[in-house]
């Protein structure tokens, strides 16, 4: 990592807390949220969609040796450190023009929840419907 400039009244944990944001920043891209896509053989592209958690924290502290003397630095002890929790939660489906988002979670508790899961594949199947009426008609 380049030699990164300090701040005029700069210590040692600003240092400690821009390399680990500096980390965690190199550990995740746009890649782990939005996936790149996956292309099967019907022709049908997959675009994995993931959430992202994280957090850090450092601490420190700049204390005296037993030899501490008013010219002398003071001593510094610190620490950091970092998570990141990548979940997978849902597909975005591209096949013949059209794009749907297939969530993958929990199933819903309530009928409602139930309910509102089911509303893309019912608009499918009306569409579906509709478009084979349409040819029956010839309209």
């Amino acid at each position: 990592m380049a030699e990164q400039e300090k701040a005029p009244n700069s210590t040692p944990i600003d240092s400690l807390m821009t390399t680990t944001l500096a980390k965690l920043k190199d550990m995740v891209d746009v890649d782990v949220i939005v996936g790149k896509p996956i292309e099967t053989p019907d022709g049908t592209t997959l675009i994995p969609v993931s959430r992202l958690s994280m957090g850090f924290g450092s601490g420190g502290s700049d204390f005296a040796g037993k030899n501490h003397k008013d010219n002398t630095p003071y001593h510094f002890g610190g620490g950091s450190g970092a998570g990141v929790k990548v979940d997978p939660v849902a597909f975005l489906i591209i096949k013949d023009g059209s794009v749907r988002l297939l969530p993958i979670g929990i199933p819903a508790i309530s009928p409602a929840g139930r309910a509102v899961e089911m509303v893309p594949q019912l608009v499918d199947k009306i569409t579906d419907y509709l478009d084979r009426q349409k040819d029956k008609t010839g309209l």
